[in-house]
């Protein structure tokens, strides 16, 4: 997962992520300040390292205090590849047997979590390479998150999701296949239950019609089938 650059290494890779994916940042002394999620990939670095040698408590005292000082939780027996960056990062929680793989973008209030409480086996999810999970965004259990999807803020997702897919919503839905050249482009992403409400509220405005004028109205048709058509579209986004 981390290929063959040694620690060091790893960690230099670590703190120049801020610097190519967050254009807030004017200089690398903000990396001490400002970046608490580089700081909890640190630390998870060296209690990773320390766990699988062997020394898990020393290693769950480290991510302790790390979770005091940055309020990321991350559990030192996960796998965490590389170019990996929490932005903002504030809330994230990171399971024991959750692996996450290269180049992924985590923002604020993540959870990576399990449903399960049976030890010795895998309980938390998948994240492969190029995903980018919104803030908010709730991935339990264990599923795969495909290569280059993108999770919508604040979505639940219980199911596996495809390679170079979006999903939204609660429980989770693909609404889109096809990789965005901006992975950053949250604004992109249908709000499918803003879409079903204003489907519902302009059906009950039908019926209200109808049972007022009681009588075959041709405008009243006329809106009954653009409403069919706005339906049959919105059956179609959350099916494709």
């Amino acid at each position: 997962m981390t290929g063959k650059i040694n620690l060091w290494q790893q960690i230099k890779e670590d703190f120049s992520q801020p610097l190519k994916n967050d254009p807030a940042i004017n200089s690398k002394v903000e990396l001490f300040f400002n970046y608490p999620g580089v700081w909890a990939i640190v630390n998870y670095r060296f209690a990773n390292i320390l766990y699988k040698k062997g020394f898990k408590r020393i290693a769950r005292i480290i991510m302790g205090i790390n979770q005091f000082i940055t309020n990321i939780d991350i559990h030192p027996c996960a796998t965490i590849g590389r170019r990996v960056f929490l932005d903002h990062a504030i809330g994230v929680v990171i399971g024991a047997t959750t692996i996450i793989e290269n180049d992924i973008l985590i923002y604020q209030g993540v959870t990576l979590g399990g449903v399960s409480l049976k030890r010795d086996q895998k309980r938390h999810p998948t994240i492969k390479s190029g995903a980018v999970i919104g803030a908010g965004a709730k991935v339990l259990g264990n599923i795969i998150i495909g290569e280059n999807c993108r999770i919508g803020s604040n979505s639940v997702v219980i199911n596996s999701v495809a390679d170079n897919s979006t999903a939204v919503g609660i429980p989770a839905r693909v609404i889109k296949k096809g990789r965005d050249k901006n992975p950053m482009a949250h604004n992109k992403i249908p709000d499918i239950n803003k879409e079903l409400f204003l489907y519902l509220f302009k059906r009950i405005k039908v019926l209200e019609t109808a049972v007022n004028f009681q009588h075959k109205d041709k405008k009243l048709i006329e809106d009954d089938k653009d409403l069919e058509a706005i339906y049959k579209q919105f059956i179609k986004s959350v099916k494709e």
